[in-house]
């Protein structure tokens, strides 16, 4: 299995499953249906947001208590996660510029910005998965264990697995086609990027949860699979063309849920990890997520355990690691290849122009188009 999803609170984490992938869809809709809604939801919240987390770091820096065993600080302090945050609505903000024609957003070259904007939230994935690549080798040369510890308290099995999902998001970028195609829609409820069609979405949603299941381990059963799922499943059924935009709100939505309230997926009955722990689970007298606490290695005399042994890394179950990794970089590379094939047989350089003109999606995508 890719979680460890069993016993008595298989049905409690189950649920929690629904739960996050609804709310992300309910939510997406208010987001994207009315100017008042995408306004609330993606520029006043975050604002306050904003004030919130600066109190917290703040009060964390002059040493609150009450500062520093909040679970934002203590789960959520890494640069990953406010970076994610804060470039997933930056997102959110320029597609509404597009979509509603607000200042520069009428401009023909501001149709360049998802492209851009979805490429550094890319590469800071990226980023992320070369830096536990990095750590997780050096770690195994030196202790024979690929285990490091993260600045958030979690333990992460870094290795080659991180390098081949990086270079499958590098091959994403490339995936993106159409940059100038970006339009608005005629009910002016979405920003559409016809071009932007199922072959790349597939790919991006194998690759994103790699990247999840590698750095997120105790996350990725909701970030991994209900948030990839919920614009996926919008775009199929009601939404085609808008999955970007659908991808973009849920995913800072998500961010905002997660940065303010970790302990739903850290310390909580719905906390589910990846089962690249493998039998450290069986490990008697310390604490897990598995029952009701965050993958803290601190048993109940205060102790730590350290993973850095040749003995824990026997225990780990990095094998899905490794597949989802190779089964990343395959999808992207024959994406890519079907992206050039079609460039080649139309004569167009496939970034400044649409190449996937005459497909189901991308024609029903066009249907919809402000023109």
């Amino acid at each position: 299995m890719l979680f460890q999803i069993y016993g008595d609170r298989a049905l409690t984490q189950l649920f929690g499953w629904v739960l996050v992938f609804c709310g992300l869809v309910l939510m997406n809709e208010i987001a994207r249906r009315t100017k008042i809604g995408g306004l609330a939801v993606l520029v006043a919240v975050p604002a306050v947001l904003t004030v919130y987390f600066i109190v917290i770091q703040v009060a964390a820096h002059g040493g609150a208590e009450w500062a520093l065993t909040n679970q934002t600080y203590v789960y959520m302090g890494g640069w990953f996660h406010y970076a994610k945050l804060y470039a997933a609505d930056c997102g959110c903000i320029g597609f509404m510029m597009i979509k509603y024609g607000w200042g520069i957003g009428k401009k023909h070259w501001f149709k360049a910005f998802p492209f851009v904007i979805v490429a550094i939230n890319i590469l800071i994935a990226v980023a992320s998965d070369t830096e536990s690549a990095i750590k997780g080798l050096s770690a195994y040369a030196e202790t024979g264990s690929h285990w490091w510890y993260s600045n958030e308290n979690v333990w992460l099995y870094g290795g080659w697995w991180n390098i081949l999902n990086a270079i499958a998001g590098v091959l994403n970028i490339l995936c993106m086609t159409g940059w100038w195609g970006v339009y608005s829609s005629k009910d002016k409820k979405d920003m559409l990027w016809p071009d932007m069609t199922v072959w790349f979405i597939v790919a991006y949603d194998i690759w994103n949860f790699e990247y999840t299941y590698l750095n997120l381990p105790i996350h990725s059963w909701y970030c991994g699979v209900a948030l990839l799922l919920a614009p996926t499943f919008a775009n199929a059924f009601w939404n085609k063309g808008g999955w970007i935009q659908n991808r973009a709100n849920t995913l800072a939505i998500w961010c905002m849920f997660a940065q303010v309230l970790p302990n739903f997926q850290e310390r909580s009955n719905f906390a589910v990890v990846s089962s690249v722990y493998g039998d450290i689970y069986a490990w008697n007298g310390y604490r897990v997520a598995y029952d009701a606490e965050e993958f803290v290695q601190v048993a109940e005399d205060g102790s730590v355990l350290n993973l850095q042994t040749a003995a824990y890394d026997a225990m780990a179950n990095p094998v899905p690691q490794g597949v989802i990794a190779i089964l990343a970089v395959a999808a992207n590379v024959f994406c890519l290849t079907m992206i050039i094939k079609r460039s080649i047989e139309m004569g167009k350089n496939p970034y400044s122009n649409d190449v996937w003109a005459g497909t189901k999606d991308y024609e029903e995508a066009m249907a919809k188009v402000d023109a």
